[in-house]
């Protein structure tokens, strides 16, 4: 046990480091390549933290633990708004400016909707799997164009130019890639094994280690990502870095068991799991949109909702998990 928990605190660890590594050296390599900062932020930074949440996905399924990457998307979308989302708003109110980001909220929300309807037969399959990355192609499409339309008049432009890591060469921009990778790798099944052994030794399902500790970890990087941001007053990239991971968290992690490991799922993810996920997005659009021509704002007071309605749900898992171990 001993031995699992210190494996999963260095697996975060490396996580965090891999990623940061991985986003640094492909939007460096981008902007080499001529990329447009725009686009950069809009696809390959907000891929690039996905990044720990995809390739834990993908080592979770590859080994038959889709449960655990079924949780870790679902439960990974819940902490970056309850927590994440709830806590940057407590320190900061987070007012949206972007036109872009007010285009992404009803895109989430269709994202999530699509993922709920494949799941409503209680199983994931190849086609499935084929289906959420299909919609992720046309997804990056429409950041791209919509990041082309915008390019000059969206001043989320300007943040995200200011939060571009350093110009560097070609190859080293291609080292932190690479290097990132591996790490990335490396990590996640380190992560993986040390949380199965733990949910076997505490008799706790894949789905709910899913859904708490790994989701957690690694949504560190989002984490780091929303609070700085809104420090620096870019609240624009505060809220952008958490649509974009979600977007990606359904439509590439959720994927992965439905192509890696298909089959059925356990039945909590479609009826407690999934309907408050949908629940958390409902409620980021409606703080966030912004109506009747107002910009979005997510002040305090909706912040501590937020991350009361998170601390509400992580009882209510801790609360079933022990239920389902006391014998009947």
């Amino acid at each position: 046990m001993l031995l699992s928990s210190i494996t999963i605190i260095a697996g975060f660890s490396i996580l965090v480091w891999g990623a940061e590594r991985f986003v640094a050296g492909a939007a460096a390599l981008a902007r080499n390549l001529g990329v447009s900062p725009m686009l950069i932020g809009l696809t390959i930074v907000g891929f690039g933290t996905s990044a720990p949440e995809i390739l834990v996905s993908v080592v979770a399924s590859i080994q038959g633990n889709a449960g655990l990457a079924i949780g870790n998307a679902l439960g990974s979308n819940i902490t970056n708004i309850g927590l994440i989302l709830g806590f940057t708003a407590l320190i900061t109110p987070l007012k949206v400016h972007s036109n872009t980001l007010q285009r992404e909220y009803p895109i989430l929300l269709a994202v999530s909707l699509l993922s709920l309807l494949l799941m409503l037969n209680g199983r994931l399959t190849a086609l499935d799997g084929i289906i959420l990355l299909s919609a992720l192609a046309a997804v990056l499409w429409f950041m791209v164009q919509l990041g082309r339309r915008s390019r000059g008049s969206d001043p989320l432009e300007v943040e995200l130019e200011a939060e571009l890591p350093e110009i560097m060469t070609t190859v080293r921009a291609l080292f932190l890639l690479v290097s990132g990778l591996v790490l990335l790798l490396v990590s996640s099944r380190m992560l993986v094994w040390g949380a199965v052994n733990v949910a076997t030794a505490f008799g706790i399902s894949d789905l709910v280690i899913g859904l708490t500790i790994v989701a957690l970890g690694t949504s560190l990087p989002e984490l780091a990502a929303s609070v700085i941001a809104a420090m620096r007053n870019e609240h624009d990239i505060a809220i952008g870095n958490i649509i974009g991971s979600n977007m990606y968290n359904l439509l590439a992690v959720l994927a992965m068991p439905g192509l890696l490991a298909p089959g059925l799922f356990a039945p909590e993810a479609l009826t407690r799991d999934m309907p408050v996920m949908i629940g958390f997005t409902l409620a980021l659009f409606v703080m966030g949109y912004g109506f009747r021509g107002r910009s979005g704002r997510i002040n305090r007071f909706e912040g501590l909702l937020l991350v009361a309605a998170f601390a509400g749900y992580q009882t209510m898992l801790f609360l079933d998990s022990r239920n389902a171990l006391v014998p009947s």
